[in-house]
């Protein structure tokens, strides 16, 4: 358990008093030491006291800052000046909590704590809301799992009386959880598979999103789509960009799936020749540690110099030979990878330049039927452009609407800014969808040959290393005699 020895002023929960009470909790001495020294893992912390000791109070006011310590089990805030229960979302394994002697007044906020599915020990003792008469009746109706409340066993009988008192407000209680958790399934679901989708780089490509978008902001398509004809074409024209869509949404599906296949079958290849080299340089490190301790015991047994030397470079070469052997194994690996890398980049940059040429041949379709679109709205503005010029148009054209056609710029300009409007919606989704499948395979490369760069330095390092404690082990045998 921890106990944090709160000084007066303290009214704030922060991360130094989180770090101290986990300091003061965790190991002693050396393995304490060492703990300070690599950081706290709040992440890893299962029990957490803020309370009193020897009338001394932290005289803390709100829970805050608890967001990290997602493997708590235990928590007390014992003898503070808490007024709420909160901020305590992410504490998914609670299962003991205690907050007696605080300042919690109102009954409802007990509910919160609804969320802890776990939570089988709570003791609110000490704070006003315990002097209310409905106070045991309203905890084991809302919290049905407890098991202890202030300590003591909430048995059947009482929790039968609570669920009697309160049904009709659990039921709507629970009514309401429900619908909010399918409201929260659901929207996970949607952010998984937009994940999806974005990993596949065809985000939104999947329904109307791009022409609504043409359209939704196009204040000039709005009063053109009131044309006589121009909502039919519209509506022509919405159904077979969205088929287009479709098509590289499924493609970038299908493209997505050949990717990670890709990687995936690259990176057990690398695993398999990085695993047979280490099988290979363990070997020969064991192949010399046979032979190693006698050749340490032949020379602290030999009296005659010359023959001592003799030993201590035989050895000595050995040592060599062991280090030019692994320092080739890992030449030759070094070559090895390098040919498996320069494949993979070849085939992954060949996919996705597939996969552009693909998507940017669907986006020219999209385009080519925007043009076609355009000549003919074209051609209907000019017609009306007519119409008005002789008076013969509708009476129940709108006023924005007949605005435009007080002469043929006018009208031309409306139909030509809503026109480019529509190209570069098309561009920019075009745009992105290169940029960022572009931008994955430079960074997917660039990680590997960096990972790759790591492990060698590493490799060499370990083996540098492992030689010279060899050398070192043979200089303190030749020290001791």
């Amino acid at each position: 358990m921890i106990r944090l020895y709160g000084k007066v002023e303290q009214s704030v929960m922060d991360e130094k008093i989180l770090q101290e009470a986990v300091e003061e909790q965790g190991p002693k001495e050396e393995a304490g030491q060492i703990s300070k020294e690599e950081g706290i893992s709040f992440n890893a912390v299962l029990q957490l006291r803020l309370e009193y000791k020897n009338l001394s109070f932290n005289n803390i006011e709100k829970i805050e800052g608890l967001e990290t310590l997602t493997k708590l089990e235990d928590l007390t805030f014992y003898n503070n000046k808490i007024s709420c229960i909160e901020n305590m979302d992410t504490l998914n394994n609670l299962t003991f909590f205690a907050i007696g002697n605080n300042c919690l007044g109102q009954l409802d906020n007990v509910i919160y704590l609804r969320r802890f599915k776990n939570l089988h020990t709570l003791n609110l003792a000490g704070n006003p809301l315990a002097q209310e008469a409905n106070y045991k009746l309203f905890i084991a109706a809302y919290l049905s799992d407890l098991a202890y409340l202030d300590y003591r066993l909430l048995n059947g009988e009482t929790k039968k009386q609570a669920f009697a008192k309160y049904q009709y407000a659990i039921e709507e209680i629970r009514h309401n959880e429900l619908q909010t958790l399918k409201a929260t399934e659901a929207e996970q679901k949607r952010q998984e598979e937009l994940q999806q989708h974005q990993e596949a780089f065809v985000e939104n490509l999947n329904g109307s999103e791009l022409f609504d978008s043409m359209f939704a902001q196009d204040p000039e398509a709005q009063k053109l789509n009131q044309l006589p004809g121009v909502a039919d074409l519209v509506q022509t024209f919405k159904p077979q960009l969205v088929g287009l869509c479709i098509q590289m949404f499924q493609s970038g599906f299908a493209e997505q799936k050949l990717r990670e296949a890709e990687v995936k079958a690259f990176l057990e290849v690398l695993q398999e020749a990085v695993r047979e080299k280490q099988q290979r340089s363990a070997q020969l490190v064991s192949d010399f540690e046979k032979h190693r301790k006698k050749r340490i015991l032949d020379l602290k047994q030999v009296e005659d110099a010359a023959k001592e030397e003799a030993q201590v470079n035989q050895y000595m070469t050995e040592i060599k030979t062991l280090c030019d052997s692994c320092l080739l194994l890992e030449l030759q690996l070094v070559d090895q990878l390098e040919e498996i890398i320069k494949d993979f980049e070849r085939n992954i940059t060949d996919m996705v330049g597939s996969f552009i040429e693909t998507v940017q041949g669907i986006f020219a379709q999209c385009r080519d039927l925007e043009n076609h679109l355009h000549e003919e709205i074209k051609d209907i503005a000019m017609a009306t452009l007519e119409k008005v010029a002789k008076n013969e148009v509708e009476d129940d054209l709108p006023d924005d609407v007949r605005a435009l056609f007080v002469d043929k710029e006018t009208v031309m300009n409306a139909v030509g800014a809503s026109h480019d409007s529509h190209m570069l919606r098309i561009d920019n989704r075009e745009d992105k969808l290169v940029t960022r499948i572009n931008a994955w395979m430079m960074n997917l490369i660039k990680k590997i040959q960096d990972e790759e760069v790591w492990r060698n330095r590493k490799c060499i390092s370990e083996i540098q290393y492992f030689i010279q404690h060899l050398r070192n082990q043979l200089e303190e045998v030749l020290h001791q005699e």
